[in-house]
């Protein structure tokens, strides 16, 4: 892309003093290096921006030397020229048909880790011994947290993509300002890949495998789709779609092929992300069209966009899904959604159930309990154990007496209910 403006190289400067007040060998500073010595060479030269999880975990690393006030005072500056230089590369000649492709790689890189958690999640359940489950539930740990990092590129460079423009479009032909992207603390453990770099995996890194969870058919009382019990109430029907959420809809279908027809994936994804932050009413509409048109793999796409909306936006989207006839794909919808951090899933029910709204707090509870180890089920009430430890066990109550106890044992290990 030739030589770049200087914004680009004051993030490069002040990236290669952040990795000299690093150790090279330890913390993920030590496994970028070992993973991808070519990478972080071309970032530390300005040649390529890293993802910002990237900058995140070396940031974290100085925390760890430093101090976490003096790492969050980095944090600010680093946002700041990291955010200066992706705008270098962006509108550099060649930076949009790069940063479409990247976007369209990412998109693939999320839907391979899935598949890997799916994988892994039937040998959790067939595991033969305890040893074995261990085995698998940190190899799950690792492919969970690949398929965050997946997620979080594919919004960041989403989000760079529509401030280029074009991005999704408004039914009157204007385009809505692009979505802010997401910051979060992550865990501190998982896959150095870069976005559209190497991907093999680190040595302690499962072989691709599976993950995950819920049986394929749902059941109890509190899953969506399934029979209330007798004390919760039954979801609210969706507003029913009139002629101009079908015209819309039509209207996004139609770009979207045009976009795949000239081959734009990431203006093509750029619509499905659109599509998922709309109405939840809208998303049976997106499933008829997309298959009317044979873009079925889009749908896919866009029910892993719709998983990562809030909470109870999610639960939302699940109920449109269910009372239009479709409670597979609702129910796919909220596994998928349960990807979160337990802590952070712990919040968002939390403040559900706190603002009176029980049935989407417990619908969403009763997907984790079943979906995660009792361990993360557990975990999920660290934050506020006086309300979430009942729903917990209710939660758990009602998979099996089986997940009943290992859910309360794990509590008790864990400190959180004696």
């Amino acid at each position: 892309m030739g030589q770049l403006p200087d914004r680009a190289q004051d993030f490069a400067t002040y990236l290669r003093g952040l990795n000299a007040r690093l150790d090279q060998r330890a913390g993920w500073c030590g496994v970028f290096w070992r993973r991808d010595p070519e990478g972080m060479r071309a970032c530390l030269d300005g040649v390529e921006v890293p993802p910002w999880d990237v900058v995140e975990a070396l940031l974290n690393d100085l925390a760890a030397t430093m101090g976490s006030e003096h790492a969050e005072r980095e944090a600010a500056r680093a946002r700041a020229l990291h955010r200066a230089s992706a705008r270098a590369h962006d509108t550099a000649p060649g930076g949009r048909a790069l940063l479409a492709e990247r976007v369209d790689e990412m998109a693939r890189e999320r839907e391979i880790t899935a598949q890997r958690l799916r994988e892994l999640g039937a040998r959790l359940e067939s595991a033969a011994d305890a040893e074995e489950a261990d085995a698998v539930r940190l190899d799950l740990a690792w492919a969970r947290d690949d398929h965050e990092r997946a997620t979080a590129r594919v919004a960041e460079l989403g989000a760079r993509l529509a401030e280029l423009g074009p991005g999704p479009v408004n039914p009157d032909g204007s385009a809505p300002p692009p979505a802010p992207i997401k910051e979060r603390k992550r865990r501190a453990r998982g896959s150095a890949r870069f976005a559209g770099m190497p991907t093999e995996e680190p040595e302690t890194s499962a072989p691709a495998g599976q993950a995950a969870s819920a049986p394929a058919t749902p059941t109890g009382a509190r899953f969506a789709g399934a029979a209330p019990g007798r004390d919760e109430p039954t979801a609210p029907a969706p507003p029913v779609p009139d002629a101009a959420a079908h015209a819309d809809v039509a209207a996004a279908v139609d770009l979207l092929a045009h976009h795949r027809a000239a081959g734009r994936s990431g203006e093509a994804h750029m619509v499905l992300v659109g599509a998922a932050e709309g109405p939840a009413s809208h998303l049976p509409l997106y499933a008829e069209e997309l298959a009317r048109r044979g873009l079925g793999a889009d749908w896919a796409t866009l029910l892993w966009e719709a998983a990562s909306l809030p909470p109870e936006r999610l639960v939302a989207a699940v109920d449109a899904l269910t009372a239009a006839g479709r409670a597979a794909d609702g129910g796919q919808l909220l596994r998928q959604g349960t990807s979160r951090p337990p802590a952070e899933f712990g919040d968002a029910v939390d403040r559900l159930d706190a603002a009176g709204r029980h049935r989407e707090a417990r619908t969403l509870l009763d997907a984790y309990v079943r979906g995660r180890t009792p361990e993360e089920a557990a975990h999920t009430a660290s934050g506020d154990p006086d309300r979430l430890v009942p729903l917990v066990l209710d939660a758990a109550r009602g998979v099996s007496d089986e997940r009943y106890r290992d859910v309360a044992h794990a509590l008790r290990v864990a400190g959180i209910a004696h």
